[in-house]
């Protein structure tokens, strides 16, 4: 390796790398404002929680690449002209183009990478993610029991607790519901007063314990033994005190805590497949769209009927129906069975109408389904690609601005990261929805970005002065002068 391309490799690596860091950063950021009501009051431990970061850390990288490679180029060659040191090079002979060798083919390599990452972690790392956010999403929140408040996330029971000491444990003036659902006897059969108690868990938070004193339980029995419910059908209720001093509740918490699901229920999804998976599914999803559309008009001759008349017009050039056994039947069974034909005929419009409305909306949601999947193989051709065409647009730029650090790269950057972002909203919101050919949707970005980073490549091997203030107000005053001789001419014929 020579020296040269030691100095751009270093000049690179460092800002891809802390570029890299930082977007990660705001894309974790991004989701934790997302989901901040789904992870508070939930016991989430601490390595679940890292688990989860580490998940959605790898599903950013693939959108990172391109922004860091972006920036990153855009800063080496910037702070290689701000310095001079690309002006050396060319005095010593080095054209642009060799300088910028190392890094094409970097940028060739993260391109790879990119697709590889693509096509195997991505569908690991959210099939991983997206089902442990399932579940921590779908987790009952931590027993939270407020002063003077019911609480009635307890399955069967509601509890209000008047006052409850710092310590979380000791309890004041406590009402506890217990809700009946057995049988018949449903409602709020049980009631337990208590002056003050205690509240813990148990055997690793499986089960709450309150410890209750001084109080009184409350119950009402029906008795279906009695002569009364013999003779009536009635349950007649009693109603018992039970007096304690000491009293131990305990409640099962197994309806807390986090579950997690089977994660095949999300294989389905087009995220969580590889390139091969996608290309089978997205196979399998046409035959079935091929199948039930020629299976259409076939179903639909059950909801027509066929009248034959014995003295009705007869084609040229075709015979008379003639009578049969089976012919006969029909003709008396249509005069044995009368029926309002006006009211029939609407009837089996109506039936039709249904059955091509249902069978219209299949058929479109399932042609949706096929361009998600063609998309999604599409895109992981082209996340790879958009690194190298980002490139071509950031060294370049880079040798163009002669402006290194993190002020105007950061800024150019922006604009056509962003840029690139919007164009792929876009093309996919037209390739699902079957306005454009899916290709095109997918590939609409590195289309238009290509052509910008080859003219930009063209300008900066021509020592091109695009960003430069001055040339800008050379070219105004030049322009105001021609509109003043063109004036000035004018004045001059009229007179």
């Amino acid at each position: 390796m020579k020296r040269i391309d030691k100095l751009i490799l270093t000049s690179f690596w460092g800002p891809f790398v802390l570029t890299l860091c930082v977007v990660i950063f705001i894309f974790l950021t991004r989701l934790l404002m997302f989901y901040i009501d789904d992870f508070v009051s939930k016991d989430i431990t601490l390595a679940t929680f890292g688990r989860l970061l580490f998940f959605f850390s790898l599903l950013t990288i693939p959108t990172a690449l391109p922004l860091a490679t972006l920036l990153s180029s855009l800063m080496t060659y910037g702070n290689l002209g701000e310095f001079f040191e690309l002006t050396a090079m060319k005095s010593a002979g080095i054209s642009l183009t060799r300088a910028m060798r190392p890094l094409l083919i970097v940028a060739v390599l993260i391109s790879f990478f990119s697709f590889w990452f693509n096509n195997y972690v991505s569908p690991w790392a959210n099939l991983k993610g997206y089902s442990l956010l399932y579940d921590i999403r779908t987790a009952k929140a931590t027993l939270n029991l407020k002063e003077g408040i019911f609480y009635n996330d307890l399955p069967g029971y509601s509890i209000k607790v008047d006052k409850k000491a710092k310590d979380g444990v000791s309890l004041k003036g406590l009402v506890i519901y217990k809700h009946s659902t057995s049988g018949m006897e449903t409602g709020n059969r049980e009631v337990i007063l208590a002056d003050s108690g205690k509240m813990y868990t148990a055997q690793d938070n499986s089960y709450l314990v309150f410890e209750l004193y001084h109080g009184n339980d409350y119950q009402e029995y029906a008795d279906g033994r009695s002569p009364a419910y013999i003779n009536t059908g009635t349950k007649p209720t009693q109603f018992i005190r039970n007096g304690f001093n000491h009293y131990k509740l305990i409640i099962g918490l197994e309806s807390f805590g986090l579950k997690r699901t089977d994660e095949q229920q999300f294989e389905y999804h087009e995220f969580m497949k590889n390139l091969g998976e996608l290309t089978h599914t997205t196979d399998s999803l046409k035959k079935d769209l091929k199948s039930t559309s020629l299976s259409v008009s076939t179903t639909s001759k059950q909801y027509y009927n066929y009248q034959f008349k014995p003295n009705s017009a007869v084609m040229p050039g075709k015979e008379p129906l003639k009578g049969g056994k089976w012919v006969d039947s029909l003709l008396a069974k249509n005069r044995a069975v009368p029926f309002d034909l006006a009211q029939a005929a609407l009837n089996q419009a109506q039936s039709v109408l249904s059955y091509a409305s249902s069978n219209i909306t299949y058929l479109t949601e399932k042609q949706k389904a096929v361009y998600k999947y063609e998309l999604e193989s599409h895109h992981k051709f082209t996340q790879a690609l958009s690194c190298f065409v980002l490139f071509l647009i950031g060294a370049p730029l880079g040798a163009i601005i002669k402006k290194g650090g993190f002020g105007l790269p950061v800024l150019v950057s922006i604009v056509f990261f962003v840029l690139l972002y919007v164009l792929t909203i876009n093309g996919d919101k037209l390739a699902k929805d079957g306005v454009v050919w899916v290709p095109i949707g997918a590939w609409l970005p590195n289309a238009l970005l290509l052509p910008v980073g080859l003219y930009f490549m063209r300008q900066a091997r021509h020592d091109s002065r695009i960003f430069d203030k001055d040339v800008y107000i050379i070219a105004w005053d030049r322009f105001r002068k021609r509109v003043t001789e063109w004036r000035m001419r004018r004045k001059t014929q009229m007179a």
